[in-house]
């Protein structure tokens, strides 16, 4: 069945993440997606290896593994932006899209006659969304964003990390969070502006930053701040509202527990053998735990360093206490909930038979999300697209490929 964004064309001049994450769950739910890349080059993220990805025959290959973690589904077209003539293709292009994202520095886009303000005369439907580190205006609008910067920045490693009182200090997240939250913004905004223009036959401009977006997912972290005056800090794998709520070490592994109220905090203490915890007037009460945390991690730890962490797992889940254990990439990838789910997926790939990659967690039932193909090799969809689109003949194409323009 057709994805939801069957009808929707996507012409993509984004490279590495944030731009390119957007392009792919549109992908995901059906768009054609035209990925624009500069001749023998293409997006950064095709040299950011290693890891390669390997051949049917075991042999590396040039394709490395960021670039084909956000690329699925997606055309590759090359296209040299430099010249007068590229830079007309691509306005062509344009006019046959719904959808233009691009992450330009500010004012990069207008340099090529490919900024909103160009297109959308031609294309008065037209959802353009730029992408930059800090947003279209502002003091550090020419600034270049990049996702450690502005975890940094963002406030994000300040409350990542272990506490200071335990040797901690500031942690960015183990990926670049910053600039997959500014795609999935980008996603949730382009699929409004195609609402709305559903509606009323009228385009619009998306401008959204890294930076914004990294302030706005700090949240109740956030809000911690605004109603107490007081900025949060790194708390390990403690939460700041809810206790307990971490990290904790068995007999041989460490696992988490979550809890997040007075039944469920009961079952735990049943389940440890320490039922009067629970009507101890320090742990009585979340606010009480709160209070007293350091005093209730100490208990707690003792009790579960007396059995292994399958056994406390195996007890807290039969007692519905919500718990978990701390698992490598590898294996989540073999947990069975994530297989039953098909969280990893196998896709064909032009130069490498098949990839595996991780799926898109988004279940439609009408309209379920769609895979093609893995993410294309340098240039693989041009001709295709140049034929297709602009009905050009093959001639015309190998001259503009002889004079260095694609």
């Amino acid at each position: 069945m057709p994805g939801p964004l069957s009808h929707i064309r996507v012409l993509e001049l984004s490279r590495v993440l944030a731009g390119p994450w957007a392009a792919q769950n549109l992908a995901d739910l059906g768009a054609e997606v035209i990925k624009i890349e500069r001749p023998g080059i293409g997006d950064d993220t095709r040299k950011w290896g290693p890891p390669f990805l390997k051949d049917e025959a075991g042999a590396e290959t040039a394709e490395t593994a960021y670039y084909l973690s956000a690329n699925r589904g997606k055309k590759s077209v090359t296209v040299d932006l430099a010249t007068l003539r590229g830079q007309e293709l691509v306005r062509l292009l344009a006019r046959q899209c719904d959808v233009v994202i691009e992450n330009f520095r500010v004012g990069g886009s207008a340099r090529f006659g490919l900024d909103y303000e160009s297109l959308a005369p031609t294309n008065p439907g037209l959802v353009y969304c730029s992408i930059t580190g800090f947003g279209q205006d502002g003091p550090y609008k020419d600034r270049g964003g990049y996702d450690y910067i502005i975890q940094a920045m963002g406030g994000l490693m300040s409350i990542t990390g272990e506490r200071d009182d335990k040797g901690g200090g500031p942690q960015k997240v183990g990926l670049a969070i910053s600039d997959l939250f500014t795609g999935m913004y980008a996603t949730v905004a382009i699929n409004a502006a195609l609402v709305h223009r559903e509606r009323t036959g009228a385009g619009q401009y998306i401008d959204l930053a890294l930076l914004d977006s990294t302030a706005a997912m700090l949240s109740m972290m956030a809000t911690n701040y605004f109603a107490s005056g007081t900025a949060p800090g790194r708390m390990g794998h403690a939460h700041p509202n809810v206790a307990p709520y971490q990290l904790f070490e068995t007999a041989d592994k460490p696992i988490v527990v979550a809890i997040g109220n007075d039944g469920q905090f009961a079952r735990l203490c049943a389940a440890i053998g320490e039922p009067a915890l629970a009507q101890d007037p320090r742990f009585s009460t979340n606010a009480d735990r709160v209070a007293n945390r350091d005093a209730l991690a100490q208990v707690l730890a003792t009790a579960l360093g007396r059995r292994s962490g399958t056994e406390w797992l195996a007890a807290f889940a039969e007692a519905i206490i919500p718990c978990g254990p701390v698992n490598s990439i590898a294996q989540v990838f073999d947990d069975p909930q994530i297989r039953h789910r098909g969280m990893k997926v196998e896709l064909p790939h032009a130069t490498a038979g098949t990839v595996a990659q991780s799926g898109s967690p988004m279940r439609l039932s009408a309209t379920p999300v769609s895979y093609t193909h893995a993410a294309p090799v340098l240039g693989e969809h041009t001709d295709q697209v140049l034929a297709d689109r602009l009905g050009m003949s093959a001639d015309a194409i190998e001259a503009l490929r002889a004079d260095g323009v694609i």
